[in-house]
């Protein structure tokens, strides 16, 4: 009689995540001292994976621009860890151009700051602008540009850091409808193609929901993650489509039930 020995099933040991490309772990902000002291981000933990697209959305004062200040090292946290995974840029809702250069010198400016060679630079400058349909305004000033123009300069400016993670702070935020929309397919149309991260901070909840793949709700200040919602929506999305209002109520309820908690915006 032969025996045949089977050889125990070894349990599957899941694949560890990949890492995040920002990670924030328990992270406390606290402006000032005493009875004057603000509490802008209280223990605050979420993440963001590599390539994922991320808005983040909450009260005024709920510490969204805060945390994005903190993820850049413009400020260093009271508490808790907060980490970058590579290049980082910051577009702000002004475009900041430095009005003095011209939209190529904007640019230029950051590739050499890079430290990449003056016989490289002016062809990614035109390849940059030509990213962002920009090609033909290279030695135009800012003030000779609209406000959705100055925000295509800003933003191939963040490329031309070569950022791996692109944090923006409500960048359409004082643009027309018109001009926001064309600009939403813009950057959804580069980050499909370029895959980098985005941290996208914004009031408008529809526009959140355009854009994500998924939305973080942040409590009134001090501001926790209260929320997270999931984007199922198949892109290219409208702003206009059922399927994006009905997940942008939802979230706005969320939103409000925050509000009333704290019984502030």
């Amino acid at each position: 009689m032969t025996t045949t020995l089977t050889k125990p099933r070894q349990p599957l040991v899941p694949e560890p995540a990949p890492p995040a490309a920002l990670l924030v772990e328990q992270v406390t902000k606290v402006y000032g001292h005493g009875p004057e002291a603000v509490h802008a981000l209280d223990r605050l933990s979420l993440s963001v994976g590599r390539g994922e697209f991320v808005c983040i959305v909450g009260a005024s004062g709920c510490g969204k621009s805060t945390l994005l200040h903190l993820a850049v090292g413009l400020d260093t946290p009271t508490a808790g860890r907060i980490a970058a995974e590579g290049r980082t840029a910051l577009l702000f809702q002004d475009a900041a151009l430095f009005p003095w250069l011209t939209v190529a010198g904007n640019i230029d400016l950051a590739l050499r700051l890079r430290g990449v060679p003056r016989s490289e630079r002016r062809a990614q400058v035109l390849a940059l602008l030509e990213k962002v349909h920009l090609d033909d305004f290279a030695t135009m000033r800012p003030h000779e540009l609209s406000g959705g123009m100055r925000q295509r300069v800003a933003l191939a400016r963040a490329f031309a850091q070569n950022a791996d993670l692109l944090l923006m702070d409500e960048p359409f935020g004082a643009l027309d409808a018109m001009t926001r929309d064309l600009l939403h397919a813009e950057l959804e149309h580069l980050w499909s193609n370029l895959r980098f991260t985005v941290a996208f901070v914004t009031h408008n909840v529809r526009e959140a929901v355009r854009l994500a793949d998924r939305v973080l709700v942040l409590t009134s200040r001090p501001g926790r993650l209260a929320a997270e919602f999931e984007v199922d929506i198949p892109r290219p999305r409208r702003i206009e489509t059922p399927e994006v209002s009905a997940l942008s109520a939802e979230i706005t309820e969320s939103l409000r039930r925050e509000v009333r908690s704290h019984g502030h915006l």
